[in-house]
């Protein structure tokens, strides 16, 4: 695998982990307040984790040459 297609990867999974932390925040916001503040946090937390992820991918990650 390339930088690009890690990256990629990556950046689909924060966009997923984002839409579905979104709807289940509003889903439990009706039923109950904390229980949907935390998963909110959880999400972010993970949101975070692989956002520096992606920084320490773009930074250190070395492309084997083509021959």
């Amino acid at each position: 695998m390339n930088r690009k297609k890690v990256i990629r990867v990556l950046l689909f999974i924060i966009a997923g982990i984002l839409i579905a932390t979104v709807v289940t925040y509003f889903v439990y916001e009706l039923v109950n307040e904390w229980l949907a503040f935390y998963i909110a946090c959880g999400g972010g937390v993970l949101i975070v984790n692989l956002i520096i992820s992606v920084i320490f991918v773009n930074k250190n990650f070395k492309d084997k040459g083509r021959p």
